[in-house]
């Protein structure tokens, strides 16, 4: 009897209600009159008021019901949402009718003692019904969905569903079982929460029970026969993440998690976005904050271009800076590939915006060693703001091709700078390293050139042209986590340089987003520096991910320290011990020391002297240039190095603010 119930349920359709509302509110008055008389005679009495109330009521309320879109609604997925709209319909409808039942009452009317008599009825009628009715259509709407969910349910049968517990009772948690719930097909069946907040423990969320707190979970994984733990918690930090994952190693059962708060954009969470914890779940720390409104503000309308637009920062910054809808956005790329994919990415994103409301994409193919070809570029283009993410980055093989270091870092930002300064850009910004900091590698003294060549066209131009150091990326290209992972994937060893290496590490999205901000700070001339949070051990990285793998280091895959390489350092420096650095309004920007330090008079012919050095392949030559330009440049001396040069720009950032 029940399945041929359910299937009658399922097959009714807007217009069935339509004439099931219809039927139903014919008897809601009666309904109404009768509990609040009880007395049928009475009832019998005021038939013919009772019909006369009944029509105006009955069509006023289809009425308001067809207006607000009651029949427009597939009803097998209500939600909060179709409630609510159910609720200002029957609202709407339920002020119409009590205002004329009370319009009808007035004396100047007339009409109380004539048949039939609006005064007859008592005055609570029109409130008792609209509850009555209000009641029956939620009731036949929610009759559809409930029987939507039972035949679901049926059709997945109780051996093929997963048992899980969900980590965290917050709105992600929720989100999370209220689509188990509704999609059956998925195989997940929560059968609890844990959350450590005492005041949701012993609740109830969707029917599921808040079971106890993250020192509950192994207790908890084998008193319910849970073989799937899901961390909802986008905001949790690593350390809490990392005892998740312990605890569920143990107990043997996987654990999956929803992306950080900052891969969630849009605020929501979906069953589809679970996946296995990754390293950047260990690493969480606070959720960044950004002036988002201030970005828009900067970005909005504008002509933005970004260089290095295919390598992972640099697309990064062309999917954070489409959401705030330039009028352009002009990716510029030596690699065609990556150009092409993230301008495919970037089209795909806005396929379902209407035509005008797309943001202008240009790709333009360059190389940025080629002055003349940049120059005419940014003439042509001329971009309000460029964000500089062009460059080589690979500490070691930089330290075997120095050449290439000068040629892309160095030569390559005072030909894009150039061109920026001639097409009259406003905002400027280097994206730069770490590595700068009282440098030891080829790589970070070309960046820091890099620097100086910024800073000394914000003195020149008086424009926001700003640089901004960060250190490691998860996931970029680089990136010593996808050398691990090739390691692990071919049975190892994993190598690390050293067992006390230490290393910051960001994400890419929350690099990226401080980068954003520190553009809108920018006056002209500083070097931001983002707070990077604790360092981490390289050693412990390579542990964490072989974890994640499955495996377990000294039986499975075995880790071997190779030493230091060219180039490092055992620890990377974010400020220099005495120097003095000036807070912004935002908690993770800086602006460094070093960086206020005055540009050198003969920058240029510094540069000239690279250039000849590079193009002759000296290394020599070029290690004592770099040394020149940047005295704080500890490589071990070529020959004896030069007296630093006078400098120019002795104003600071803060004297000019």
């Amino acid at each position: 009897m029940a399945p041929v119930f359910t299937r009658t349920i399922l097959t009714l359709r807007n217009r069935h209600l339509f004439l099931l509302d219809f039927c139903c509110l014919l008897f809601t008055p009666a309904v109404a009159l009768a509990l609040r008389i009880d007395n049928w005679m009475y009832v019998r009495a005021v038939f013919s008021e009772l019909i006369f109330y009944t029509a105006y009521a009955l069509l006023i309320r289809m009425a308001v019901y067809s207006a607000a879109g009651f029949y427009r609604r597939y009803w097998r997925y209500t939600s909060v949402d179709d409630l609510m709209l159910l609720a200002r319909g029957s609202l709407v409808a339920t002020a119409v009718i009590l205002f004329l039942f009370i319009l009808l009452r007035l004396p100047v009317l007339g009409l109380c003692g004539h048949e039939p008599s609006p005064c007859a009825l008592p005055r609570v009628l029109p409130l008792m019904d609209s509850a009555l009715a209000f009641g029956t259509v939620v009731a036949l709407r929610l009759s559809v969905r409930m029987a939507a969910m039972w035949r679901r349910h049926r059709a997945m049968p109780a051996h093929a569903m997963q048992r899980v517990l969900v980590m965290g009772a917050g709105e992600s948690g929720a989100m999370i079982v209220g689509e188990m719930h509704t999609h059956p097909s998925l195989g997940l069946e929560p059968v609890g929460f844990v959350d450590d907040d005492p005041d949701k423990q012993g609740m109830h969320i969707h029917g599921v029970p808040v079971l106890g707190g993250r020192r509950d979970l192994f207790r908890l994984i084998d008193e319910r026969h849970a073989v799937q733990v899901i961390i909802a918690m986008p905001t949790a930090p690593g350390k809490i993440v990392r005892e998740v994952l312990a605890t569920c190693e143990v107990a043997g059962v996987p654990a999956r998690t929803v992306p950080s708060l900052n891969a969630l954009l849009d605020g929501k969470v979906s069953v589809n976005q679970l996946r296995p914890v990754q390293i950047e779940d260990l690493l969480r720390r606070e959720p960044v904050c950004v002036d988002a409104a201030a970005v828009q503000q900067l970005l909005a309308g504008k002509r933005v271009l970004v260089t290095g637009g295919g390598g992972s920062i640099g697309s990064e910054l062309c999917r954070q800076v489409l959401r705030a809808w330039p009028a352009e956005l002009i990716i510029l790329g030596h690699g065609e590939n990556s150009i092409f994919e993230i301008v495919q990415e970037l089209v795909a994103a806005q396929h379902a915006l209407a035509p005008a409301q797309r943001v202008v994409i240009t790709p333009l193919i360059a190389d940025i060693r080629f002055g003349e070809r940049i120059r005419q570029l940014f003439l042509a283009a001329r971009p309000d703001i460029v964000f500089h993410a062009a460059a080589h980055k690979h500490v070691p093989l930089m330290e075997e091709n120095p050449a290439e270091a000068v040629t892309n870092n160095v030569l390559g930002t005072r030909n894009v700078v150039a061109a920026a300064t001639a097409a009259g850009v406003a905002h400027f910004v280097l994206i730069s390293t770490d590595k700068a900091v009282n440098p030891v590698s080829l790589m970070g003294a070309s960046k820091r050139v890099a620097e100086l060549i910024t800073r000394r066209a914000a003195y020149q131009s008086g424009r926001a042209f700003v640089a901004v150091r960060f250190g490691n990326v998860l996931g970029s290209r680089g990136s010593v986590v996808l050398t691990f992972k090739r390691q692990i994937a071919t049975g190892g060893p994993v190598t690390v340089t050293d067992p006390e290496m230490k290393r910051f590490f960001m994400t890419i999205p929350e690099a990226v987003q401080l980068v954003l901000q520190a553009a809108t700070l920018g006056v002209g001339g500083e070097v931001f520096m983002l707070d990077m949070g604790e360092p981490v051990k390289i050693v412990d990285l390579a542990r964490d991910l072989i974890v994640l793998s499955g495996l377990r280091e000294g039986q499975d895959i075995d880790i071997t320290f190779t030493g230091m390489r060219p180039g490092e350092k055992m620890f990377e420096e974010l400020f220099i011990p005495g120097e003095h650095y000036g807070a912004t309004c935002h908690a993770k920007l800086f602006t460094t020391g070093n960086g206020h330090r005055p540009v050198p008079a003969d920058l240029e012919a510094g540069i000239e002297a690279l250039a000849r050095a590079a193009a002759a392949d000296n290394r020599e030559e070029i290690v004592r240039e770099l040394r020149r330009l940047v005295p704080e440049f500890q490589a071990p001396p070529c020959a004896a190095p030069a007296v630093a040069a006078p400098a120019i720009g002795e104003q600071t950032v803060a004297a000019r603010v």
